[in-house]
């Protein structure tokens, strides 16, 4: 079953005018981009920093509004629902971001961090809150006493995980992950792509996974594109397309891996 449709997905960003007769100039981050994603797989993106990765998963979060196409969630298309019904979307999908250290409020709980998805969009009450965070971070392995410490009192390992913990609070369908592991030591990064691989065999979540990392994207992830100035130049299984690419571009990535 497909989870997630994108389709002909294109984005425009306006740049400051050079001067007041000029027009304002355009780039385009986006352009023309279409996959599907199967419920309880994983699809990586990949390309170099300015390639439009981030900016696909913003779209993909309805957290800006495309300049053409459209995001299907299970066939509802996120970009043409209202208040109300986005708002219900929002339960079904979760986002963790790259850096653990600036994604946690350091003036909140974890306990009011976890919690929080729970409250905004389900309107759960404090006692639900509790049980559900003391679970999910006995999930991703943390303590449920815990709860009370702030983000200062983990590293940078365990802040990812509560972050994940944040992401899996309200049991979403779809988590978009952008370059989850990217900020972590090396020796961080695989304890934390194996639990995000546990978590997925245990609640059947669907991963769109972000990385420049293509050794990472291989660990994780069924299928992968490549996107190079905002358009998709190569999609497949890793395995196959890490090992016999087809576009230059891919080739040049590869290339720049150590030891491949």
């Amino acid at each position: 079953m497909t989870l997630l449709a994108v389709e002909h997905l294109g984005k425009r960003y306006r740049l400051p005018r050079r001067n007041l007769f000029a027009a304002a100039p355009e780039v385009q981050a986006l352009a023309d981009v279409n996959f599907a994603l199967q419920a309880g797989r994983s699809l990586g993106i990949v390309g170099e920093s300015g390639s439009g990765k981030s900016t696909l998963a913003r779209l993909v979060m309805a957290l800006e509004v495309p300049s053409s196409g459209h995001v299907r969630l299970d066939g509802d298309d996120l970009h043409a629902l209202d208040a109300a019904a986005l708002r219900r979307a929002r339960a079904r999908l979760q986002m963790v971001f790259q850096d653990p250290y600036g994604s946690l409020d350091p003036r909140r709980t974890v306990l009011q961090t976890v919690a929080e998805p729970l409250a905004v969009l389900h309107g759960a009450g404090r006692a639900e809150q509790r049980e559900r965070a003391a679970e999910v971070l006995d999930a991703v392995g943390l303590r449920p006493g815990d709860l009370g410490k702030y983000p200062h009192e983990f590293s940078g390992g365990q802040r990812q995980r509560i972050a994940i913990a944040r992401a899996f609070v309200t049991r979403p369908e779809l988590i978009v992950a952008d370059e989850p592991v990217s900020a972590l030591d090396v020796s961080v990064q695989a304890q934390v792509l194996n639990l995000m691989q546990d978590l997925q065999e245990r609640y059947g979540v669907t991963y769109l996974f972000i990385s420049h990392d293509l050794a990472v994207v291989e660990l994780v992830c069924d299928e992968v594109i490549v996107l190079q100035h905002g358009r998709v130049v190569e999609h497949g299984r890793p395995h196959e397309m890490f090992r016999r690419p087809q576009h230059a571009y891919t080739q040049r990535l590869l290339a720049a891996v150590p030891g491949r």
